[in-house]
């Protein structure tokens, strides 16, 4: 039978077992009963002093209190710890079926696609209509691919220090390395990986040493390439005439193919648009707006990459993305594109419910 001073203790170990709100505390009250400095283990250790024909009745008196409080313990650690769930599950409960908080497209409130992201988007869905596929690489290139691979002699101003930002070391060939002052590189890592035919768009960060309203440092490129038996300039015009009507969304867009000069290209063109420059709008007013710069691949590219260039044609492009941008949407200033002023960005941010397709007239 349980003597007067074990029964006091289970009592003492049920009231405070009951009094443990949570999970520290109740292993506070194993201890103070099982540890090895507890109450009931030091009964246990006491044993021996006990008078021999006691001992027997004591000890099994002693270990069924241990398994009643060991028992008491686990139950109440299970009520603590389903008790702790639930608080938690209540806390953290999200209600998956509530509706979106409606906003008005291309205002959204908590987020939106930034524009040159939501420009991106429109020039892969316009090319790729077109069968053109996105190529991607490294911004810190070497010279030969940022330069000597595109025709562009040592001389040539943009090698300089002032203009292109070159990074200490040098890259596996022992070449300079440059942050890409375009996106070209991804042409000749294209053409020399890969063999024709070949219809590819390069967007990407480029950078310069430039700032004003209309330059930045760091900004954003998209170039083309198409290579191919018996490509044109014909193929070229209707390429980029198509694109630019679809881009501004102007179906009789008047398109200028005037003649300039690339190293890597020949014959070399730039494309305008028609403006009207006293109002800003486009596809009106009788002047000409420069956009792009195009031309047929120069022999020398082409056979720096492996091709022949008396089987193998092909044209290139290329266009800043935040100009084209600025122009599309009427921005008069290059800086806020990185300023990350909430306040713009609300403002010109795309809609993120409604991704770039041909649907909206491209």
């Amino acid at each position: 039978m349980m003597t007067d001073d074990l029964a006091a203790l289970r009592q003492e170990a049920e009231a405070a077992l009951a009094g443990a709100q949570d999970l520290r505390a109740l292993d506070a009250v194993r201890v103070a009963v099982l540890g090895k400095s507890g109450s009931l283990s030091g009964l246990l250790k006491g044993l021996g002093a006990v008078p021999a024909d006691q001992r027997k009745e004591r000890g099994a008196a002693l270990n069924r209190l241990k398994g009643e409080v060991e028992a008491l313990l686990e139950t109440r650690k299970a009520a603590l710890e389903a008790a702790a769930l639930e608080a938690r599950l209540k806390a953290e409960r999200l209600d998956v079926s509530l509706p979106p908080r409606p906003f008005a497209p291309g205002t959204a409130a908590e987020g939106g696609i930034h524009p040159i992201s939501r420009t991106i988007e429109e020039l892969t869905a316009i090319f790729g209509s077109m069968g053109f596929r996105v190529v991607e690489g490294p911004d810190i290139e070497g010279d030969w691919y940022n330069f000597g691979a595109l025709n562009i002699p040592d001389h040539h101003p943009a090698r300089q220090d002032h203009d292109t930002f070159y990074m200490p070391g040098t890259d596996a060939a022992g070449q300079r390395l440059v942050l890409r002052t375009q996106t070209s590189p991804l042409q000749i890592r294209t053409m020399l990986g890969e063999q024709p035919p070949i219809r590819i768009i390069a967007p990407g960060r480029t950078y310069r040493a430039d700032h004003d309203a209309t330059h930045s440092p760091m900004f954003h490129q998209v170039e083309g390439l198409v290579i191919d038996r018996g490509i044109t300039l014909g193929h070229l015009k209707g390429c980029l005439t198509d694109f630019l009507r679809a881009f501004f969304g102007i179906s009789d867009l008047p398109v200028r193919f005037r003649s300039s000069y690339f190293p890597f290209t020949e014959p070399s063109m730039e494309v305008d648009i028609g403006w009207n420059k006293k109002t800003g709008e486009l596809g009106g007013g009788g002047d000409w707006l420069e956009i792009l710069g195009s031309g047929m691949v120069h022999p020398k590219v082409l056979a720096n990459c492996g091709l022949d260039p008396r089987e193998w044609q092909g044209f290139a492009f290329g266009m800043g993305i935040e100009r084209i941008t600025m122009l599309k949407h009427g921005m008069p200033d290059l800086r806020p594109f990185y300023e990350s002023d909430l306040r713009w960005l609300r403002h010109w941010a795309a809609d993120p419910l409604a991704p770039a397709s041909l649907h909206e007239g491209i």
